[in-house]
């Protein structure tokens, strides 16, 4: 497996857990009233999957632009 398509792949994997962590904080600290609102919706957890995946998506693309400029590594004089 190329080596780009592995880095991709490991900043998925990354981005998506840290969405994970960053969706269950906001929903278990309750900030703005976010986790007593999906708990009382009937759509909660349709409600919870998209804040993960969006999160995630998100989270990713940050991962893959800062792996990418670590790997720029230019010489700055």
């Amino acid at each position: 497996m190329p080596r780009i398509i592995r880095l991709y792949l490991n900043a998925i994997a990354v981005g998506f857990g840290a969405a994970a962590l960053f969706t269950a904080l906001l929903l278990l600290l309750d900030v703005g009233g976010l986790g007593h609102l999906i708990a009382g919706s009937d759509r909660g957890a349709l409600a919870t999957f998209l804040l993960w995946f969006f999160n995630g998506i998100v989270f990713t693309g940050v991962q893959v632009v800062w792996i990418l400029s670590q790997m720029s590594g230019g010489d700055e004089d």
